[in-house]
């Protein structure tokens, strides 16, 4: 179907002008002027989070003219900017970078040997319902990890099963599931220490070093006079700094997995066991993986200053 528009109608002498379906990209195509193309870039660039719609505004407040959605999009994607979901971090402060940075030169050079000594920990919490990942933002290619394509948020939200595992090279302890209640310095000693730590750092050796986080009852004084009572070492982590634990990866591997499962899990119950059943299962060379890229972390830690990386 073609429209016939008489521009004579507007006060215009001109031709009948036709405008078919194929052209009327075109057509709308030669009311952008570079300016106005570089003014719609410029607003996607300051504000990342900004939609199409309120680009077309912002365009006819400045300009007073009408442009289509398709039209806002096609520029926008000539200037290299494409609508992309921003990567979620934990929010990360000047002090923190610069422990992550320093943390990172001293780790850089380790072999795979002192590697293998560590053992990395971590929980997790896992819902019926994941994020919505609604929120666009506008950034160009291979731009991912820069800070401003980035969202800053609190990894707790609360609800949901949260489970404990510990990754070495070579294995993984059993996944451990919190069952109610807040995980105080109390319980992560007698449900996670004593039971899968000690033996585990046992197996490994006198050399085992313990990775977990800053979290509050890792820090409790009952943890550390168990971990000095039994002779237990622990590595010093800089503090909001998931991206540098390879454990998180394999918890996006887990989530992966479990909703895969045909049937997927409809309840929290189901949920738990298709999360004990896909861990117990876990490849071995999965893990390794991630581990032997520790010393790439750490370059990568070293290049962004301490920013955050990839995970």
């Amino acid at each position: 179907m073609c429209l016939v528009v008489l521009f004579s109608d507007f006060g215009i002498n001109t031709n009948p002008k036709i405008l078919c379906p194929e052209n009327l990209f075109q057509a709308d195509h030669e009311l952008q002027t570079p300016a106005e193309d570089r003014f719609l870039a410029l607003s996607a660039r300051r504000r990342r989070t900004t939609t199409v719609p309120q680009l077309v505004a912002d365009h006819f407040q400045a300009s007073g003219r009408r442009i289509s959605a398709t039209t806002v999009r096609n520029r926008l994607h000539n200037a290299g900017l494409y609508a992309r979901r921003p990567v979620v971090c934990v929010p990360l402060n000047g002090r923190q970078r610069r422990n992550r940075l320093c943390w990172a030169r001293e780790h850089v050079s380790w072999t795979q040997q002192q590697w293998a000594s560590v053992l990395f920990t971590d929980e997790s919490r896992f819902t019926m319902e994941s994020d919505s990942g609604r929120l666009l933002i506008w950034r160009e290619q291979r731009t991912r990890y820069h800070q401003s394509n980035t969202v800053e948020r609190h990894s707790y939200r609360g609800g949901g099963i949260l489970v404990w595992a510990g990754i070495s090279l070579g294995g993984h302890t059993d996944l451990h599931v919190f069952h109610g209640g807040t995980v105080t310095g109390l319980r992560y000693r007698d449900e996670i220490l004593d039971p899968y730590v000690r033996p585990y750092a046992a197996a490994i050796g006198n050399d085992c070093i313990l990775m977990d986080d800053n979290a509050r009852p890792h820090r409790a004084g009952i943890v550390e006079e168990y971990l000095e009572d039994h002779g237990l070492e622990r590595m010093e982590w800089p503090a909001r700094s998931p991206d540098l634990n390879p454990i998180e990866h394999l918890w996006d591997y887990l989530g992966r997995e479990v909703a895969a499962l045909n049937p997927p899990p409809r309840s929290l119950h189901e949920l738990k066991q298709g999360l004990l059943c896909v861990w117990s299962s876990l490849p071995i060379p999965v893990s390794d993986n991630l581990i032997n890229r520790m010393g790439n972390q750490c370059r990568q830690c070293i290049q962004v200053r301490g920013g955050h990386i990839p995970y």
